[in-house]
């Protein structure tokens, strides 16, 4: 579900975050986390284990359970800030997304934050999905699982969820297997 007006409490990062908010508003969705900040088990959204890496997760990485993204999973979002328990729901501001293509699937991730992005924490974020789309090509290698699998690079939120679908009441979890 995406909210396009939802401003309750002002922003955390003062005026110029709610400047910016106010000129072109986040788009709000609803997130909830799969993999908390500083796990090493990376769960798919059926909860189940789909590797252990050797690397903590440096963000909250779940879900927007309302939106199915282009490979057929829900829609993948990220979430800065302080660790969430897996399994918490939250409604936050989407700041943008980062496209990755995983063994030649497109999907988008949403990059979500209660307050406006830095360049610096850009940068990171986007760093963040160059070493992962690495790490995976290697999984994949292993896996014997063909395919381009690479980071595409920074976009916007509105776009991402534009190009996914509302999750409708037939769906039982990824038709392809991660």
């Amino acid at each position: 579900m995406v909210d396009e007006g939802r401003h309750g409490a002002a922003a955390p990062g003062g005026n110029d975050a709610l400047a910016e908010d106010r000129q072109s508003p986040a788009p709000w969705v609803e997130v909830v986390i799969e993999i908390p900040r500083g796990s090493f088990l990376k769960r798919g959204s059926s909860g189940r284990v789909d590797f252990v890496s050797p690397l903590p997760c440096p963000y909250n990485y779940g879900s927007v359970p309302a939106f199915l993204g282009l490979e057929g999973d829900l829609l993948d979002a990220l979430v800065l800030g302080p660790r969430r328990p897996r399994g918490s729901r939250l409604w936050i501001p989407a700041r943008g997304a980062v496209g990755l293509s995983d063994r030649g699937m497109y999907d988008d991730k949403l990059v979500c934050s209660e307050a406006r992005l830095s360049e610096p924490e850009r940068r990171r974020v986007l760093r963040f999905f160059h070493v992962y789309a690495r790490c995976k090509r290697l999984l994949n290698w292993l896996r014997r699982q063909p395919g381009l699998t690479r980071c595409e690079g920074w976009g916007e939120a509105g776009a991402a969820i534009a190009r996914a679908s509302p999750r409708n009441g037939k769906w039982r979890g990824p038709a392809v297997r991660f």
